[in-house]
């Protein structure tokens, strides 16, 4: 069966194969400018199955995901908390926070994660590629799209450009020629009433974090780029002209993706995007779970109350693109689902190193169930990633184990071992769950201290002269996963 997805550019489910050789996967990534919260881990995660289940088809995936780097609400942070005097540092610190988040909840990495600041001079050569075709226009040192001179504006939302004039935002209308035109390029840097609305207390004075927002030389005068044209630059800079598939935020349809597809396909001439995915927000209390809204549960604190396992079951609980809800209640069914498949799992492992495995009992009924859970498994992923269908296979799974186990003195090693196989394929490989690791009690900077006290006493064994001892405590750490580094400022470790 092939991989169906369902593409907004269309509205329908279509059968998905690359046009090339390996799948050339975009995600729309974070704007550095706030602490990550489960709205944007939920993009991440669902971005990251789709990835493992591609490759676990068969199929050579290049991921690239990127970071907005540049933004007014970046330079409104500026002294806030210690993240930085500058814009640049700010980002920087909250890009640092980004990372630490995405390594924490088990996320392959991307084949790379480009920056806005890293590509400038390429956004500078799409925005005169632009105005050389005819697109584009300079007004007082900004650069605008022309939306009326492409005649499929609109096609991704499915709105007509009279329809998005008369919603069209009051911002910049003077420079405009039409309300639905778009800055690629924006004169000078950020002005301070800018920054003062979205300021938060403990922050610097707007006037001066303003003096802090980065600007480039350009062919129009100082400034900086557009926010749609970044992903642009940076997409098809990295994956070329022409993506299989474009993830990102149900919320950024439009302007966002549209004036994404109209710049593209102005500028090259080619179909910018083959497939686009949007993955449906996180409710909570009745709205989006956003920054800007204050309702929001960093993925740092989830991790360190539910454990990496817990807050993946939870955001794959529901397919990426139906609306999701958090709430106490939600949280908790996922506590209680991934419960189910960690015992099943543990309890499996437990019976097939048991002296009861046996090598010719036969559980006909758990060997059918295990078949069924492997179908149903790849007819729900089959069918436009479903990860609720995905899990409800493996907690069906879960609950023939269970029965095996209780109800037979004689175990099937031959079934227990497909079952474990299929939890570590299914659940690990393609959903990222970490079964037989206590990860969801087990506490990673407890290990650290542990690590660090055993490190010193090291280097108290090492001063007094007790080598061999300074050598058996290395190798004991080692041993327990624990990588010891000696460098010229010290001994430090990694886990």
């Amino acid at each position: 069966m092939s991989i169906r997805l369902t593409n907004t550019l269309t509205g329908d489910r279509e059968d998905f194969e690359p046009a090339g050789e390996e799948v050339l996967l975009y995600v729309c990534g974070l704007t550095v400018s706030d602490p990550p919260h489960l709205g944007h881990a939920r993009l991440w995660v669902h971005a990251d199955v789709l990835h493992r289940w591609l490759s676990f088809r068969g199929y050579e995936v290049r991921h690239v995901e990127n970071v907005t780097d540049v933004n007014e609400k970046i330079v409104a942070r500026v002294g806030e908390d210690d993240l930085g005097d500058s814009e640049r540092e700010v980002a920087r610190s909250y890009l640092q926070r980004a990372i630490d988040d995405m390594r924490s909840l088990n996320l392959l990495r991307a084949e790379v994660y480009p920056k806005v600041t890293e590509h400038v001079p390429e956004i500078i050569d799409l925005v005169e590629t632009l105005v050389e075709k005819g697109y584009a226009y300079e007004s007082n040192g900004s650069v605008y799209f022309d939306t009326t001179a492409f005649e499929e504006y609109g096609k991704l939302s499915n709105q007509s450009i009279e329809a998005l004039e008369a919603n069209a935002p009051d911002d910049e209308q003077a420079e405009k020629r039409t309300p639905t035109d778009f800055a690629l390029w924006k004169a000078d840097g950020v002005d301070a009433e800018t920054v003062a609305g979205h300021r938060h207390e403990g922050a610097a004075p707007a006037e001066d974090a303003s003096e802090t927002a980065m600007t480039w030389d350009s062919p129009w005068g100082e400034g900086r780029p557009g926010w749609h044209i970044e992903c642009s630059a940076m997409s098809m800079t990295h994956l070329g002209e022409t993506l299989d598939i474009h993830m990102g935020g149900q919320d950024l349809v439009f302007p966002h993706h549209e004036n994404e597809i109209a710049q593209s396909e102005a500028a090259t001439g080619e179909q910018f995007a083959r497939f686009w995915l949007h993955v449906r927000l996180l409710q909570t209390e009745g709205e989006k779970m956003s920054s800007s809204l204050g309702n929001f549960w960093t993925v740092e604190t989830a991790v360190e109350d539910l454990g990496a396992n817990v807050v993946r079951t939870f955001l794959l609980s529901t397919a990426y693109d139906s609306e999701q809800t958090y709430s106490e209640a939600t949280v908790e069914e996922a506590q209680e689902r991934f419960d189910r498949l960690q015992r099943a799992y543990e309890r499996a492992v437990g019976a097939l190193d048991s002296p009861d495995a046996s090598a010719k009992a036969t559980d006909e009924d758990l060997r059918g169930v295990v078949e069924r859970a492997q179908a149903d498994f790849a007819q729900a992923m089959d069918e436009d990633v479903n990860t609720r269908g995905a899990l409800a296979a493996l907690l069906e799974l879960a609950t023939a184990v269970n029965r095996h186990v209780d109800e037979t003195d004689r175990y099937d090693h031959v079934a227990l071992d497909d079952a474990v196989n299929t939890f570590d394929a299914l659940g690990g490989t393609v959903l990222g769950l970490a079964f037989g690791a206590d990860s969801t009690e087990g506490d990673v900077t407890l290990a650290g201290d542990l690590a660090e006290l055993l490190l010193s006493i090291r280097e108290e064994e090492r001063e007094a002269g007790n080598y061999d001892r300074a050598d058996a405590i290395r190798d004991d750490l080692e041993a327990l996963g624990v990588v010891v580094e000696d460098g010229a400022e010290g001994a430090t470790y990694r886990l």
